[in-house]
């Protein structure tokens, strides 16, 4: 006897969509930012305890991985934000067409790269 139900659409046979990527990298990010955000609050309450604290974080903000961790969060927190920008338009009805969606995830994507790039030159003082 053979099972006539069909299939549920499998990972390998689904087709990946803009808007997917975006809305499961906006859960991811905001997941990461409230890490980053219980991070800054345990940063500053370390250098409330003292001179020699603010050396070692000051080390770890030189490191690469340092430097690494304030692009990632520099960039996850410019991601959610034109995440943000692009839920609200959906929220008063706007960008709902397939083309608009495309072109709204798409501005997303490049525009948090974009803009962490120039927050961090802006912020290393290269300009």
């Amino acid at each position: 006897m053979t099972d006539k139900n069909p299939l549920s659409p499998h990972i390998q046979i689904y087709n990946w969509h803009i808007s997917s990527l975006v809305s499961i990298s906006h859960r991811i990010t905001g997941i990461i930012n409230i890490i980053i955000i219980s991070l800054v609050c345990f940063w500053v309450a370390f250098l409330l305890l003292g001179n020699a604290n603010y050396d070692f974080i000051q080390k770890f903000f030189e490191s690469y991985f340092g430097k690494f961790f304030i692009i990632g969060a520099i960039w996850s927190f410019t991601f959610q934000i034109l995440s943000e920008i692009r839920h609200i338009f959906w929220d008063l009805g706007f960008g709902f067409e397939i083309k608009t969606s495309n072109i709204t995830g798409l501005s997303v994507i490049f525009g948090s790269f974009i803009l962490t790039a120039i927050i961090f030159i802006l912020g290393r003082n290269l300009f």
